[in-house]
Formats: C-alpha cells, structure tokens, sequence
C-alpha cells in the first residue's frame, strides 16, 4: 500500500509540529500548497490534481495548525492586527481543509487532524488581560472540527477527523507573533512600551522604574521564558497527538494543563472568567500562562 503523509503549516508562528512538508507517494515528493497568511485566498490546487493520479489505496493524514497571538483587545487593539490574527488562525485551518480534505476522501482512508487551543474552550489568559481574536478563531476551529465529526461519518465514513487542544507548549509563537505582526519587543516604540506597561502592572509587576530599553528587554525575556520554561516540549506534544491519531481519539487534548483547564471549565462554566477560577487555575492545574 502506498502511504501519502501531508503536514503541512499554514503560520510561522502557529504550534504546528513535525515537518512543514512530509511527503511520501508512489508520486514522489510534492509541494504544500502555500497559504497566503490568511487574506481569503484559497491555495491553488496542483497538488490536488497530482494526488488523484496516484490515489488508489493511499492512506493520508492532513494535519492543519496556525497561530499567531495578537489582536488581544477588541476594544484597544488595531482592527488591521485584529483581522489578521483571526484570518491566520482560522483561515488557515479553513483553507488547508478546503484543498486537502477532497484528497483525503479520494484516498481509500484518510485523517484530518485539525489544531485548535485550550482557548477553543476558554477565551482567556486570565481576567488581566484580553485574547479576543485568537480566542474567536480557536472556538471556530473547534466548532468546525467537531461538526465534522458527523458530517464525516455521513457522508465520508473512511475519513477520520482528531481536534487538537494544546496547553503551554514551549514554541516560539510569543516571538514569532510580535515579528509577524509588526511588534518585536526589540523594536518597540514609545507607544508600545508605554502599553507593555501597563500590562505588566495588571499583571502585579511594578515596572515604573524600568527604562524604556529594559521594558523591551524584559518583554523579550518573557516571550522567550514562554518557549524555554513550558510544561511541555514540542517533541512531547507531538508524541500526545499521534498517539491520540494512532488511537482515533476525535478529542485530543494535550498537557496537564489542559486537561486540567477542560475539568476545571467543566465544573464551572459561569465563574470561568473570575480572578477566584484563575487561583483555583494556577494551583490545581499549574497554569502559569498570563501570570508574568
């Protein structure tokens, strides 16, 4: 049986894992349709063209992540950063799935593995600070996902679809995000210092004595504290999904502190965005994302 594996990564900055591009077919290798950042434009469609002349008897998997983290505020931040950051993290899933999942019903089995967040189900970092549009995007992926579920089994029963729903994983999207989006902490401006202040005394750290150049320094080193002090490791996480894959799990949530953010939100729905759940957060499931 010929085996065609597709992961392909639709945002530089997103928590996407494995290679970019892996893949392997009677056909030899081929190009990952490229996305275009989100701007509404669908990849064109030559790989599609090229699976179907060697599609029988393939198994495929379609891994889809973007992320990018900005746009926290709806009411502060600018409408550009806004559309963007939402267009990367559900355009891109939507996309991906519009090019590949035809390829995967073309095959003899296939599995679309889609990544949303902890924040499919929770739109928050905490009551210090707004995560408006990568929250918005990540409920879409997951209500897409999981809509899938059964249109899947209806209509394409061969076909398999797995939602990702990463904790803190230590990836470089913090940095990533603010190169992206026009804000990295070496580089900000004077404005942009004077909000990184602001968010910091929300978040309990007195930066009022801090220059403007230590304020960029420190906003690095939170960005890279992000990545290097995670609970769980890029490598690791992949090894949660594909044994969630493996075991044809549609819901897959990945870390600790995942699965303790998704008990705790459960139990609780109606006080998820109170300081008090925040504290119950952070010692009973070890959440320390949004706590400076």
């Amino acid at each position: 049986m010929a085996t065609a594996r597709v992961r392909c990564h639709a945002g530089t900055a997103g928590r996407s894992v494995g290679p970019v591009v892996d893949f392997q077919s009677l056909h030899g290798p081929r190009r990952c349709p490229q996305h275009d950042g989100g701007q509404g434009q669908q990849p064109e469609n030559g790989a599609r063209r090229g699976w179907r002349r060697g599609r029988r008897h393939q198994h495929a998997d379609q891994h889809r992540g973007a992320g990018i983290g900005g746009g926290g505020s709806f009411v502060l931040d600018d409408r550009e950063e806004w559309e963007k950051t939402f267009a990367v993290c559900w355009s891109g899933v939507y996309y991906g799935s519009r090019a590949f999942v035809p390829l995967l019903i073309a095959s003899s089995e296939g599995h679309l593995i889609n990544t949303s967040s902890v924040n499919g189900f929770w739109a928050s970092l905490g009551p210090a600070s707004a995560h408006t549009a990568y929250s918005a995007a990540k409920f879409a992926v997951k209500g897409f996902t999981e809509a899938l579920v059964n249109d899947f089994r209806l209509n394409a029963p061969h076909v398999k679809v797995s939602l990702v729903m990463p904790g803190h994983i230590g990836t470089s999207i913090v940095i990533n995000s603010g190169k992206i989006l026009g804000r990295d902490p070496k580089q900000m401006s004077e404005e942009d210092v004077a909000r990184a202040r602001t968010q910091l005394a929300r978040l309990g750290m007195d930066a009022s004595g801090a220059t403007d150049d230590e304020i960029r320094h420190g906003m690095q080193m939170l960005a890279e504290n992000f990545r290097d002090n995670a609970p769980m490791t890029a490598a690791e996480a992949a090894s949660v999904i594909l044994d969630g894959v493996r075991n044809e799990t549609w819901r897959i949530l990945v870390g600790d502190d995942a699965v303790g953010l998704d008990k705790l939100v459960r139990e609780d729905p109606e006080g998820a965005y109170e300081q008090a759940f925040m504290d119950r957060l952070q010692s009973e499931a070890g959440w320390a994302v949004g706590l400076g």
